[in-house]
């Protein structure tokens, strides 16, 4: 099970602060380790992430933006951009697409990450935009007659997407599948609504301790070779022939 070797430069997109460190945290924390220059793309601003329906909104957004930026430094990401679609209305129209195209080209990554807009009976219809848009930012940055005032046009060497509906690709965890998790936690916001984690509960320590072990199990159920079902591993769709 071969592995990528660590990219100069790799950009990571994802449609909600927590998404791209659920798909590729570790890999992303392992290449930054080894000297890749990460950036990160989170198109919407999170605005949808809590049950509670008296929430502020406007101070949940600023909540998840610091949020986001403490996860890109557990990653030890170079950038991160946050674009600011409304949660849960992201479109993949010609907008959103030179958007993503500017910062492909601004941030020029080896290799490109992002959500498999392929997978079937995906719900989430952020998901299946960010997808789109990641295929086809990626498809509009190569050629210099799309977009050609968003700058100079450039052509990753390989695609990575994550959530994939049919993995070929997989990326050791092991390592550094506590990044992972440390990164995942500093979305303190989501800890309830999306880890099973209720902040200050007498229960707290014993609900951490159960989301790292999912965590563990999820990487542990992330490829089909029994051989190796002991380690721990990120499992994308790999396309070079971008």
């Amino acid at each position: 099970m071969k592995q990528l070797d660590t990219p100069s430069s790799a950009l990571a997109i994802g449609s909600h602060p927590d998404d791209i460190e659920f798909g590729a945290g570790a890999t992303l924390a392992r290449w930054a380790e080894n000297g890749c220059e990460v950036h990160l793309l989170v198109l919407t601003d999170g605005s949808k992430g809590s049950w509670d329906g008296a929430a502020n909104l406007e101070a949940l957004v600023a909540t998840r933006e610091e949020e986001a930026k403490a996860a890109a430094d557990q990653l030890g990401a170079k950038s991160l951009t946050l674009l600011g679609y409304p949660d849960g209305e992201l479109q993949s129209g010609m907008p959103e697409r030179e958007a993503v195209c500017r910062v492909i080209r601004s941030t020029r990554p080896q290799v490109l990450l992002g959500h498999d807009p392929w997978r079937r009976y995906r719900l989430h219809p952020d998901h299946r935009h960010a997808g789109w848009l990641t295929v086809d930012g990626l498809v509009a940055a190569r050629d210099p007659h799309f977009f050609p005032n968003a700058g100079t046009h450039h052509r990753p060497d390989a695609l990575l997407l994550f959530e994939a509906d049919s993995p070929n690709h997989w990326e050791p965890a092991e390592d550094h599948l506590g990044r992972k998790v440390d990164a995942l936690l500093e979305h303190k916001s989501q800890w309830h609504s999306t880890m099973g984690i209720v902040p200050g509960a007498s229960e707290e320590a014993s609900q951490r301790s159960a989301f790292i072990s999912q965590v563990r199990a999820n990487a542990k159920r992330e490829h089909a070779n029994p051989e190796l079902a002991d380690r721990l591993y990120e499992a994308f769709h790999l396309i070079t022939e971008t």
